[in-house]
């Protein structure tokens, strides 16, 4: 092989062109070589509509006429040999566009890493030295991460999850095995990291990226970044990654106006300006720009053994009209709103990640009635694995800031999302978005003095847990963080020296741990035979009682919240057996901070009819809680396994 040999074929270049190659990251960006036993390191960029390229760097001077690139046909694609470069050289494109007198300087889109903000040059960088330990973790994935699985997320800012004392940064090896230690010890199966991809501001939260293909430098190197994924995997913690490809930010030296065009965003500002954010909107319509979103996210599954990725902003994606009023959006060729070509690169997206990563989870953060977003491709889907239920959240959070005098009037905010929670495949999430911009934190937003607060985020715990679908909390919540979110500081660590929130924190550990040991509230999870309301119409106590099922109905979980501060004594509800009903949690505990009203650990089903059921338990519900029985049904003489399951319903 000689300096003058492209690593761009031919074929490549026509894959790229089509939209159909999934690795532009094997050819595009900076790539260590040695070649004739000299090293070399190939540059190579998409800018189709520029006159000239080149390379600038610390390694040259930053000058333009020492390194330029070439362009050999109609692909755009420029690119080049550089003689003794080293690794962790800074480096940019010098483009002169085609087009006009337009001159820029530009980070590398396909870069792996980056200069620490507010420097922006991007940094020669080679991936293959890390040496992954999460073997056994790959291994079980699959197993671990079906939609008929536990599903547990702690969401994490990793600039503000904890900070040193003088408030900077920990890197990411020293937060990996505090992070691991943490998660795995409150019961988590998952961690998701707000957007870890490069970003210039930190206020966007990672949610404003120009680096696509490089964790941001705040923390770390890339190698640093596959430590913490390695260190979560082997205390088998799955790591699910927010990604961005719903808009772009447009700083200078990112993605917008690459060349002198609009090459990555469209054009005309109703279409590629959103206005909520100022920031650009990717065209996927356009083959080169799709390819190159796709081929981010299997970067992510490919380098850093990432095992979900959360698309942030769905929404904005799939209306052309999103955030828009009327005349300031384009219709579709057929007149309407629906963005035909983000709503085909959403599928692709999909089934690529499904034909390549089959054990990968894709979730999707839609707020609006979008038909089929978790439904498979060749059903109309959009094929993600799951969708946040955002219309519960909202519900639930409006019901909770009521005082409970008035609940009893929104009493279908606790019991409308049943109507419709068999539509997707849902997380149920209380996310960073809750806890922001004077929304208060998750224990602020709670009615009623302190002992009622701390009593009332029990409850909405308890009753989230026992709902169908996946959960997702964000950091702070689980141990009743008072103040509202910051990006800029650490979480209030300091609060666990005072007993309320080490109970708090106790309780939700033990929820996380009944969960995970729990069949009955995942397996069904996707179907009515997992779940069967016994009550819920008591909205004058606002209590609500419901059955969680295993696919057999030999196992059954029994919900009760009562969201009053009043206690329900000899509290009668119906059950499908008879036998003993074991008290396996009750938020009104001790231990947990409550009044200490319960059952005595277990009740035994009368054989007296209610609510529709052969059985019935009389308990003492106490105030403000959930309580939690769990029961087998007996095995009656003369039953065999044959014996068809009944669900109660």
């Amino acid at each position: 092989m000689t300096p003058s040999t492209p690593f761009l074929s031919e074929f490549d270049r026509h894959l790229m062109s089509e939209g159909r190659h999934y690795r532009i990251y094997d050819k595009l960006g900076a790539h260590p070589v040695t070649i004739d036993g000299v090293a070399y390191v190939h540059f190579a960029v998409w800018a189709p509509n520029a006159r000239a390229v080149s390379v600038i760097g610390d390694f040259n001077a930053w000058d333009a006429s020492r390194h330029p690139l070439h362009c050999e046909d109609a692909s755009g694609i420029w690119q080049g040999l550089v003689p003794s470069v080293p690794v962790d050289s800074v480096y940019k494109y010098s483009i002169q566009s085609a087009l006009s007198d337009y001159r820029v300087e530009k980070a590398d889109p396909v870069g792996f890493a980056s200069e620490l903000r507010p420097q922006t040059a991007s940094k020669v960088c080679d991936l293959s030295g890390y040496v992954w330990g999460d073997a056994q973790w790959m291994a079980q994935r699959a197993t671990r991460q079906r939609v008929d699985a536990p599903l547990n997320i702690y969401e994490v800012h990793l600039g503000s999850w904890r900070r040193r004392e003088d408030k900077s940064w920990l890197t990411y090896r020293e937060m990996a095995p505090m992070l691991a230690q943490y998660v795995k010890e409150m019961g988590y199966t998952h961690v998701e990291l707000l957007p870890v991809s490069e970003h210039p501001f930190d206020g966007s939260w990672g949610y404003q990226v120009v680096g696509y293909f490089s964790p941001t430098s705040r923390f770390g190197s890339p190698q640093d970044f596959m430590f913490l994924i390695d260190t979560l995997h082997q205390a088998g913690i799955g790591v699910i990654l927010d990604w961005v490809p719903a808009h772009f930010p447009r700083d200078e030296h990112g993605l917008g106006y690459f060349d002198g065009s609009h090459l990555y965003e469209h054009a005309d500002p109703r279409q590629g300006l959103h206005q909520h954010w100022g920031t650009f909107i990717f065209n996927y319509g356009r083959r080169e720009v799709s390819n190159f979103l796709i081929s981010n996210a299997l970067f992510w599954l490919e380098h850093y053994h990432i095992d979900g990725l959360r698309v942030d902003a769905v929404a904005s994606m799939l209306y052309l009209d999103y955030g828009r009023n009327e005349g300031e959006w384009i219709p579709n060729r057929f007149g309407g709103r629906e963005n035909l070509e983000a709503i085909e690169f959403l599928r692709r997206f999909n089934e690529q990640v499904s034909l390549d990563y089959p054990d990968v989870l894709t979730i999707a953060e839609e707020s609006t009635a979008w038909p089929l977003v978790s439904s498979p491709t060749d059903l109309g889907g959009l094929g993600f694995s799951f969708k946040w239920n955002m219309g519960w959240m909202h519900d639930m959070l409006e019901y909770m800031a009521l005082d409970p005098i008035y609940r009893r009037y929104h009493h279908n905010l606790l019991t409308f999302s049943m109507m419709y929670t068999y539509s997707e495949n849902y997380v149920l999430a209380f996310s960073h978005d809750e806890v922001v911009h004077l929304k208060k934190s998750m224990l602020s937003k709670m009615p009623g003095d302190d002992w009622q607060k701390f009593a009332n985020l029990r409850v909405l715990a308890g009753f989230m847990f026992g709902h169908p679908g996946k959960k997702l909390n964000f950091m702070g919540a689980e141990f009743g963080q008072w103040h509202e979110w910051n990006h800029d500081f650490s979480l209030d660590w300091h609060l666990l020296e005072f007993e309320r929130h080490q109970q708090l924190q106790a309780w939700w550990r033990d929820l996380n741990h009944f969960y995970r040991g729990e069949p009955t509230l995942w397996v069904g999870d996707q179907h009515p035979w997992g779940f069967k309301w016994v009550d819920c119409h008591d909205q004058d106590n606002s209590v609500v009682a419901f059955l969680r099922y295993d696919e057999l109905a030999t196992r059954a979980t029994l919900f009760v919240c009562n969201f009053t501060p009043e206690p329900r004594r000899g509290y009668r509800l119906g059950v499908p057996w008879a036998g003993t009903w074991t008290e396996a949690l009750n938020s009104d505990a001790l231990a947990y901070g409550g009044s200490g009203i319960g059952n005595l650990g277990c009740q035994a089903a009368l054989n007296e009819w209610c609510h529709g059921l052969p059985h019935s338990l009389s308990l003492n519900i106490p105030p403000l809680a959930t309580l939690v029985l769990t029961s087998v049904k007996p095995t009656l003489p003369g039953s065999t396994s044959d014996d068809k399951p009944d669900h109660g319903v």
